[in-house]
This record gives C-alpha cells, sequence and structure tokens, in this order.
C-alpha cells in the first residue's frame, strides 16, 4: 500500500529552471519529504512525503527561503519583491542603459570621441550600483544560500569592472542583467503558454437548479448530484448525464473532432465541450480536476515533472558549469594579467541556454500535441518513442472499429437459432465486451425475451459462466470447449475471418456464433507511414483466432499472434525486451493494460478504451484518429532534433564565446550584449515545435 501523501503547491516568481532547481533543493531539506517535482510551466511544486508530518508553513517558509513565494490566491500571482520601487528601478536601468550601451559600442567602434568620459567614476559607480540594486539584492541572498546563478557571473564581472574603473562597462552589463530577466520570463510564459490554452477553454461559471431556481456559481462550488442548465452557445461547466432535453454538442476541445454529437437523457456529457444548439438539464458526476478535461490539463501540468536522460544531464550540467566559468576567469586573470578578458569571460558565459534547452523544446511539443489530440505523459516519453524499433498493436477496437457484427449462428444437437441467440444474449446481458453487444444487438431486432443471470462470472481472454434460468451457460472462445472436440463448421468460420464463440448449455454444445469486425479506415495508411520511418517489427497481438489475425495482418503487412491472453501480451513484451529491442504497445482495454504498462512507450487510443487504459499508457489518442499514431512517433523524432540543435548551439556559442574572452578579443561590453544570443536562439529554434507539421495521410 502507498503510504505518500501528495502535496500540490503553487510557486510564484520562477522564471528560469536555475528557479525550479532551487526550489526544489529548498523543498527536499524538509523532514519527511520523499520527492520533489517542480514545473516551471504550470508555476508549482508536487511534493510527495510522508503523511501528516509536512505542514503548509514549511512549505511556505522553504520556498520563501529559496527566493520565491506561495501565493494564497492563485498560480501565476506576482511575488511581493515586484514593488513599485523595483519596477522604476528596472525602468530607470532599461532607458539610461540602452542610451549608454549605444554611447559605449559606439566608442568602442570608433564612431565619435569618448563621451563616458565626462561623468566622475564615483558618480558612475553610485549610478551603477543604484540601477541595479534589485539584482545585486538576489545575488547577495542566493551566495548566503550557497547557490550560484548566472547572474552571480555578472555581479561578479560588474564588481569586477567597477574595481578597475570601467563604470560603463559595469552599466551595460546591469542592462544586459535586465534584457536577461526578461527573455527568461518570456521564455517561461512561452513554456506555460500550452497550460494557459487549456485551462481558459474550462468556463468558470455554471447555471444549477437550486430549489427549483436556476442561479449562476463559480464552477467550483458545483458538487457531483447538482444539476446543471446549459443553454445553446454555452460551454458545459462540468462531466454528466443528461436528464431532460436534446441538443448537438461540439466535443473539439476534447476529442479534436469537429463534427458535433447528438446527446440526449442518458447520454454522458464532457466538461469543456460547446452546445451548439437545444438545451439541456444534465446531474454533474465530476467537477474540476476531476472531469476528463481536467484530467487532461493535470496531465499536462505533470508532463514536464518526467525528465528525459537528456534533460536530468542538462539539469546537472547547469549546476557545475557556473563554479567552472568563474574558474577560468580566474585562471584568465592569473595567467594574462588583463582584467578586462576577465570580466569578458564572466559577462559572455550564460547557463541558462544550457538549461533552457530541453524543456523548452519539450513543452512546446506536448502543448501542441494536447491540441490536437494526442496527451503525451512527459518528456521521458518523447525521447524513449525517438528510439523505439518495435511495434506491438491489440486488435479488437484497436485496429478494428470494436462493433463487430453477428453474422452467423449455427446451430448444434438440435438447438434453433432464436435459442442460442437467447441464451447467448442473456449471459451477456450485463457484459460490456464489443461481442457481447453484437449479440444483444441482434437480439434486440429479433425482439427475444431476455433473462437476467443469476450468476456471472467473466474470464479475461477465455470467456463467460452465467447462470440462466436454471441452467449453467459457457460462452467464449476455444479455450471454453475443455477437452470438447472443436466442430468443423467453427473451423470454416474461422477461415472466412471470422471470430468465433462457442455456446454451452450445461456442458453441452448447442451452438456457435460467428463475428467479424471491421478494420478502421485509416489503419493502412497509418501502417505504412510507420514503416517509413523505420519501425523494424510490427506485430497484432489478439486473443482472437488465428484465421482472423491472419486476415488482418495480411491485410496491414504484418506479423501477428492469435488466441493470447492478456499475460501473454506482457510475456511478448518482455521477450522483445530482453532482446534489447525498444517496445511500443497500442492498446484500448482494460485487458491491454498490462502491456501499456510493461511496453516503453504505452499509447492507448481513449476514444475507444478504459480509463485504465489510459491511466496505464504514456501517450493517451483523445481522436478518432489513427493517423496520430505516427504523429506521435513523428513528434518525438523533431523534438529530439530541436533539443539536439539547441545544445550543440548552446554549447558551441559557450566555447567559442568564453574563448575569445579569455584570449582578449572580446571587450567587456560587447560580451555582455552577446550573452543573449543563446537564449534567444534556443527560443526561437524551440518554438518551431508549436506549429508542426502533421504526417500527411
Amino acid at each position: 500500500m502507498d503510504n505518500t501523501q501528495i502535496i500540490e503547491v503553487p510557486v510564484a516568481g520562477m522564471d528560469c529552471a536555475e528557479c525550479t532547481n532551487h526550489v526544489r533543493q529548498a523543498l527536499e531539506k524538509i523532514p519527511g519529504v520523499h520527492s520533489v517535482d517542480v514545473m516551471l510551466s504550470s508555476e508549482k511544486a508536487i511534493i510527495r512525503a510522508e503523511p501528516g508530518r509536512v505542514e503548509m508553513g514549511q512549505i511556505r517558509s522553504a520556498v520563501v527561503s529559496a527566493g520565491y513565494t506561495v501565493p494564497e490566491d492563485s498560480i501565476g500571482s506576482h511575488a511581493p519583491g515586484e514593488s513599485f520601487s523595483r519596477k522604476v528601478f528596472t525602468v530607470f536601468a532599461l532607458i539610461t542603459g540602452a542610451l549608454l550601451f549605444v554611447i559605449v559600442i559606439g566608442e568602442w567602434l570608433g564612431l565619435f570621441q569618448t563621451l563616458t568620459s565626462i561623468v566622475p567614476r564615483t558618480l558612475g559607480s553610485v549610478i551603477v550600483i543604484a540601477a541595479g540594486w534589485p539584482l545585486f539584492v538576489e545575488v547577495f541572498k542566493s551566495a548566503f544560500k550557497r547557490q550560484v546563478t548566472s547572474r552571480t557571473l555578472m555581479t561578479l564581472g560588474v564588481a569586477a569592472s567597477l574595481l578597475i574603473g570601467e563604470w560603463p562597462t559595469a552599466w551595460v552589463l546591469v542592462f544586459m542583467m535586465y534584457i536577461g530577466n526578461y527573455v527568461e520570463s518570456f521564455t517561461a510564459d512561452q513554456s506555460r503558454k500550452a497550460i494557459k490554452d487549456l485551462t481558459v477553454m474550462m468556463p468558470q461559471t455554471a447555471r444549477v437548479e437550486l430549489d427549483g431556481k436556476e442561479e449562476m456559481i463559480p464552477v467550483t462550488g458545483v458538487t457531483p448530484g447538482v444539476t446543471v442548465i446549459v443553454r445553446p452557445g454555452e460551454k458545459i461547466p462540468v462531466d454528466g448525464s443528461v436528464l431532460t432535453g436534446t441538443a448537438l454538442v461540439n466535443q473539439a476541445a476534447l476529442t479534436g473532432e469537429s463534427m458535433p454529437v447528438e446527446i440526449g437523457p442518458g447520454n454522458d456529457v464532457y466538461a469543456a465541450t460547446l452546445l451548439q444548439s437545444g438545451s439541456v438539464r444534465l446531474q454533474a458526476t465530476h467537477t474540476g480536476r476531476d472531469t476528463a478535461f481536467g484530467r487532461i490539463v493535470h496531465l499536462v501540468e505533470e508532463a514536464e515533472a518526467k525528465k528525459g536522460t537528456i534533460q536530468k544531464f542538462a539539469d546537472k550540467f547547469s549546476g557545475y558549469y557556473l563554479p567552472v566559468v568563474s574558474g577560468i576567469a580566474l585562471l584568465t586573470l592569473i595567467f594574462s594579467r588583463d582584467v578586462n578578458a576577465a570580466v569578458a569571460v564572466l559577462a559572455v558565459a550564460c547557463s541558462c541556454s544550457i538549461a533552457l534547452a530541453t524543456p523548452i523544446a519539450m513543452m512546446a511539443s506536448i502543448g501542441a500535441a494536447a491540441k490536437r489530440g494526442l496527451m503525451i505523459k512527459g518528456g521521458i516519453v518523447l525521447e524513449t518513442l525517438s528510439t523505439v524499433d518495435t511495434l506491438l498493436i491489440d486488435k479488437t477496437g484497436t485496429l478494428t472499429l470494436g462493433k463487430p457484427e453477428l453474422t452467423n449462428i449455427i446451430c448444434l444437437n438440435g438447438s434453433s437459432e432464436n435459442e442460442i441467440l437467447t441464451i447467448a444474449a442473456s449471459a451477456e446481458r450485463y457484459s460490456e465486451h464489443p461481442l457481447a453487444s453484437a449479440i444483444r444487438e441482434v437480439a434486440s431486432q429479433r425482439e427475444l425475451q431476455l433473462t437476467a443471470p443469476e450468476k456471472f462470472q467473466n474470464q479475461s481472454g477465455i470467456g463467460l459462466t452465467a447462470l440462466v434460468e436454471g441452467h449453467e451457460i459457457r460462452l467464449g472462445s476455444r479455450l471454453v470447449l475443455n477437452g470438447t472436440e472443436k466442430p468443423t463448421a467453427a473451423a470454416e468460420l474461422e477461415s472466412a475471418g471470422r471470430t468465433v464463440l462457442y455456446v454451452f448449455r450445461d456442458n453441452i454444445l448447442i451452438g456457435l456464433l460467428g463475428l467479424a469486425d471491421t478494420l478502421r479506415g485509416d489503419v493502412p495508411e497509418a501502417i505504412k507511414q510507420l514503416k517509413e520511418m523505420g519501425i523494424q517489427q510490427i506485430e497484432i497481438l489478439t486473443g482472437d483466432n488465428n484465421a482472423t489475425a491472419a486476415q488482418v495482418a495480411a491485410q496491414l503487412g504484418v506479423g501477428y499472434r492469435a488466441e493470447l491472453l492478456p499475460e501473454d501480451k506482457i510475456s511478448i513484451v518482455k521477450e522483445y525486451q530482453e532482446r534489447g529491442r525498444r517496445v511500443v504497445m497500442v492498446g484500448d482495454g482494460i485487458n491491454d493494460a498490462p502491456a501499456l504498462a510493461q511496453a516503453n512507450v504505452g499509447i492507448a487510443l481513449a476514444s475507444s478504451g478504459s480509463d485504465i487504459a489510459i491511466e496505464a499508457a504514456d501517450i493517451a489518442i483523445l481522436r478518432t484518429d489513427w493517423m496520430l499514431v505516427p504523429e506521435a512517433f513523428a513528434i518525438a523524432h523533431r523534438t529530439m532534433r530541436v533539443v539536439r540543435s539547441n545544445l550543440l548551439f548552446a554549447g558551441f556559442y559557450n566555447v567559442i564565446g568564453i574563448s575569445l574572452a579569455a584570449l582578449g578579443f572580446l571587450p567587456p561590453a560587447l560580451a555582455a550584449t552577446l550573452q543573449i544570443i543563446p537564449d534567444l536562439g534556443i527560443l526561437g529554434n524551440s518554438s518551431r515545435l508549436l506549429k508542426q507539421k502533421r504526417v500527411p495521410k
């Protein structure tokens, strides 16, 4: 039993990857805390701790000690430190800094005479300290906590410049520190955009029925069981079941499908979907974060916490990078005796680019994918998906529509079609299996009178046993034969691609039911795209008979294994993994959940699948669109290419910049200016992932 308490805490004031590390380190020091994930995109920390041992006061104190705040009202509140005086400092520094920057660079290029010499050194130093005071205070606070940041290097550069009398250079460094703050904040806002775009789609109020009267209340005040009224043009505020009324609902926000769905009494509706016409009264079943849409938002929020190997490397590298740069600056001063060169080394170095290279790209892809109906549960999923070479696929409901039709009824031992159908439909009365639905549908068309089973036991992958009107009924695949000889008619049905169910009454085989399922229309093209992407092995895993599986596999040009139990699918996944293959499993049902969890990456078709399968999977496809499977692979490959190019660019820039600065070829003022380039480059490169092209159909 898991005895862990999960605490979610909003954290305000974070604007870079270093910030998340500082918050995480502070929270991990609290006694009783097991682990901490801090997410820049959703501005929150998820703490796993011993139940009852960690109090909110401790959490708040730890966050404040790291230099950030826990807002009382909502995520995204401004930190108290963003005071009026600080804004005045910022505006003053930016305006005068920009002017001085032009002058300093102009003088360095020889465009005009030295103008900065007009201002006395002492006055210039005072102005620099005043303009950069809020930033320096942050650095001093971090230093007392033994934290080194990119601003630490810049502050050292400012101090060194002032010591040698180069106050204009020091002012340019302060100016670039403010510009750097702005770029970091802008970059953080871009990573938060996916969350913001999703949350604004959820309505904030709901029209409820209380004591026979209608009343508008905040959606946070709606509880399960409350009657909610929705009118044309309004978004549905909760998940619920329709009580009265009919309407057309656009579910694009949830599934990506633009075609409206007709709903009526008894139908389920979902939060954030749009009522295009008609009006309904519905009973709320899930609200807030418990709704299907709320769970999607939660998945996107948590995705950042699941870091891949590359991102973990970048986070760890940032911790060592800054001390190393400080050491290089010191060695430059010792060997060259050139203070300007040492200052330039500190000015040009920028660890933020390394730290931002991975998370910004990951969040851009995860956010863009979410808008298309692809829920990707973290950067580690994208990283793993980009390396897979084996694809295993469930058949019924995944490759096929999951709505089979009853095509054949074979009578044995003196039974009649209606007799077999009545017994089978009665035994399957409470089953949710697609085959059971097909049997009940034909029984309903023939207006047969069904009897509720007195006992019902289902064995996944085998069949069911039920007690109907005093008779023991067994119904299922060949595994229910239990020693009974397989009829010739069964083999004929299987050779025709039918799924065969055997119907027993009191241990006597009285009939066969032949059912056929239809392949989803976009599956062949999707499989073709996956092959072109280099997936070496594609195999269908099904509990269906060999002939039916062979027919589907032949249509797609892939391998297959038939007549499998759920545990067989897990064994096959493990078999491939033991051979060094990296496996993706695609499924939709409860019986697929174990294999989805075992695979390196599990993909669940949420539009037709169970909640258990969706929870077990790493990627959930919310639309009825099989082309989203190769789309997921394409997104993973594109994302990793961008991440690698980000890291390569940041590393190359820093090596060249530090080398030029150490050798004296890069003046401090120019070095300070250039340190902003990597952040802008990485932001621009990663932003390409927000508008990725779809895999063509």
